[in-house]
């Protein structure tokens, strides 16, 4: 009995997986025949112990197979995905690691390709990741685990959540998600070359 329950398991887990996969496939369908793409950006900055939230506007950009970057302020405040290297610059300060180094960035590196290849590299397999259908969006939420208190304590996000327009495959925001906050990218105007 206890075989059969577990099995049941697995296999409930495996079909929802891939029927996940299969939504989100079809909600980035668009970038199969897409080398890059533009957006407008706006961050919000939301902080615990600020009343009001910091905005700011800049640009998006996506290039196959595994770059991404926004850029806001003219490049004083910049994140940037290119393969396993990230790059976070803050008010002129940069930051720099990679998604082999720092795991909370290895979930997040696969979609981002994922999203770029039309859906060809799988994400129904990956652990810290949710996927959500709400109306006209698939929301996916990604949240780290670390493998010790300690890397816990040096982990900058808690979770970071990518909403997809199911209709347009349009990226919608991008929110990274802190221990006293959030920052809140919002994209439209999206150019697909």
């Amino acid at each position: 009995m206890k075989k059969l329950l577990l099995f049941l398991t697995f296999l409930c887990q495996f079909t929802i997986g891939v029927a996940q996969q299969a939504d989100f496939q079809k909600a980035v369908a668009r970038y199969k025949n897409t080398t890059s793409v533009t957006a407008t950006a706006t961050k919000t900055t939301h902080r615990q112990a600020v009343a009001k939230d910091a905005v700011t506007k800049g640009q998006l950009t996506m290039k196959r197979p595994s770059t991404v970057s926004i850029v806001m302020e003219g490049g004083k405040d910049q994140l940037l995905m290119q393969g396993s290297t990230f790059t976070m610059v803050v008010k002129g300060k940069k930051h720099t690691t990679s998604s082999e180094k720092n795991v909370q960035f290895a979930s997040f590196q696969t979609v981002f390709e994922s999203i770029l290849s039309g859906g060809a590299k799988d994400i129904s397999k990956l652990g810290d990741l949710t996927i959500n259908k709400e109306g006209n969006a698939l929301v996916l939420t990604i949240t780290p685990k670390a493998e010790d208190k300690k890397t816990a304590r040096r982990m900058l996000f808690s979770s970071f959540v990518l909403t997809i327009d199911t209709k347009t495959s349009e990226l919608k925001s991008l929110r990274m998600n802190e221990r006293s906050g959030y920052t809140e990218y919002t994209f439209s105007g999206y150019q697909f070359k």
